[in-house]
């Protein structure tokens, strides 16, 4: 399992429908607003990094979308 956080800047106005849109995203554990230079953080989990490619150009390609970016977390066991 692969875990990653975007962070992703809106368009002025399009705060909520880059949430609900994100939401629908297969693989998106949790999205919300926050504050500073990015407007939204969003928790994903998915099988690997080809997922999480895929998974980042659905975000970007939502209407509202101005930019984003992802980091990819690891976790030790």
């Amino acid at each position: 399992m692969l875990y990653a956080c975007t962070l992703i800047s809106c368009m002025p106005g399009m705060y909520n429908d880059v949430v609900e849109g994100v939401k629908k995203l297969e693989g998106v554990v949790d999205a919300f607003g926050v504050h500073g230079r990015w407007d939204v953080a969003v928790e994903i989990e998915v099988a690997d990094l080809k997922a999480l490619g895929e998974t980042a150009l659905k975000i970007n390609g939502l209407g509202g979308v101005r930019a984003s970016e992802t980091l990819v977390g690891f976790r030790e066991s």
